[in-house]
């Protein structure tokens, strides 16, 4: 990789992230620490504000933004690629954001690129068993609640075919067995509970802040689960 295509390569990276440290830029491109300090100041000399805080990392000061010039034939590609990923393990409300975020994409593509992600897209498909089903749009709602770490309010059936309504903290998705989990702490059981969201008939926001102080990580949840990684 030359040195431009690294410059914008990290400038992309910074954008991406709140905060990047010098350790993971230096992982990221192979390069030095010292590099990764040079190509730092190089982009700030172009006039892009890259600023560092103390124990946490450089970042782009807010109010810049880079607008996408273009795309490879690869990366429109890969993107091509993982919409039929989207549509078959995503539900709704997700297969609606990416196809919105996906057509933006195309809009940037030259006309050449175009067609042959036309062409391309003709010829992928994804074969998924008849037991799986994703017929619902709840992944947006439990993501936000997630990121923002909102209580929200769940109507779900069990596997014993028991409704009840839950008030929950949720803390991360899985996706195993062939369906998409919420981890999620239940205030009306006073711990962790893991909700299949096939399952779940309604999710309500309710705006509050989680109650629950220290949640556990849910990287170690998952080792908790019934599967084997």
């Amino acid at each position: 990789m030359n040195r431009i295509d690294r410059l914008f390569g990290i400038l992309t990276l910074l954008q991406s992230k709140r905060y990047v440290t010098a350790e993971t830029i230096s992982e990221r491109f192979a390069i030095s620490i010292r590099t990764v300090y040079r190509d730092i100041k190089a982009l700030g000399e172009q006039g892009i504000p890259v600023s560092f805080e103390p124990g946490k990392g450089y970042f782009v000061v807010q109010g810049y933004f880079l607008q996408p010039v273009s795309f490879s034939t690869e990366e429109a590609n890969a993107l091509l690629l993982m919409e039929s990923m989207v549509f078959g393990f995503a539900d709704k409300s997700i297969q609606t954001h990416y196809s919105n975020a996906l057509n933006k994409i195309k809009a940037v593509l030259k006309g050449a690129q175009k067609e042959k992600l036309e062409n391309l897209s003709h010829n992928i498909r994804l074969q998924l068993p008849p037991c799986f089903h994703n017929n619902y749009e709840y992944l947006t709602l439990l993501q936000e609640a997630i990121s923002t770490k909102r209580i929200i309010r769940i109507a779900y059936t069990n596997n014993n075919q028991e409704n009840s309504h839950r008030e929950v903290e949720p803390i991360g998705l899985v996706f195993y067995a062939l369906n998409w989990h919420l981890i999620a702490w239940c205030h009306n059981r006073e711990a962790y509970r893991d909700f299949r969201v096939s399952r779940i008939a309604e999710v309500k926001t309710t705006g509050m802040p989680f109650r629950k102080e220290n949640h556990m990580p849910l990287n170690d949840y998952m080792k908790l689960l019934p599967v084997n990684y």
